[in-house]
């Protein structure tokens, strides 16, 4: 099983591209923790959001969606199921830190954790990850937007793990 975890993104456009990302590449599921609240709670009610279905291009309507209010519960909900998670930063300060070609997201139940749009992980979830991956920045920018950034590394993930 593979899971992308999204924590707090700020733009409602930008967790509907990740849902679009999610479902092309076959990801299990998407986490969203939600401690604005701005999405629903019922997954009926997100499916037939209009943003995200705009977004995701109808993807919202296939995708398995579960939102958390805390980073914490959401940690605890994985740990429950045996998933390994992995987080995604290029300043994993106190983690193993390993370049996105060379990393190994072969686990059978994994979540990989984007951060927000401007901050990206919180402390506290770097903290509960495994290690982390990084895509290697040749530019003078060191960041790349959430759908840009999903697309590669969950592309990545699916490659690397065995089909079934």
């Amino acid at each position: 099983m593979l899971i992308a975890v999204l924590e707090n993104p700020k733009y409602i456009d930008n967790i509907g591209n990740v849902i679009r990302n999610v479902n092309a590449l076959g990801v299990d599921r998407l986490y969203v923790v939600d401690g604005l609240k701005r999405l629903e709670d019922d997954p009926e009610a997100l499916k037939n959001r209009r943003s995200l279905l705009k977004m995701s291009k109808g993807a919202v309507k296939w995708t398995e969606i579960r939102r958390f209010d805390t980073t914490a519960t959401c940690f605890e909900a994985l740990r429950q199921e045996g998933v390994v998670s992995v987080g995604t930063s290029p300043h994993a300060i106190g983690k193993q830190s390993v370049a996105l070609p060379v990393s190994n997201l072969t686990a059978p139940q994994l979540a990989i954790w984007f951060g927000d749009e401007a901050n990206g992980l919180s402390p506290e979830a770097l903290g509960h990850c495994d290690f982390c991956v990084r895509i290697e920045m040749n530019g003078a920018v060191e960041s790349l937007n959430l759908a840009t950034t999903t697309g590669i590394v969950l592309y990545e993930a699916v490659r690397q793990r065995p089909k079934q």
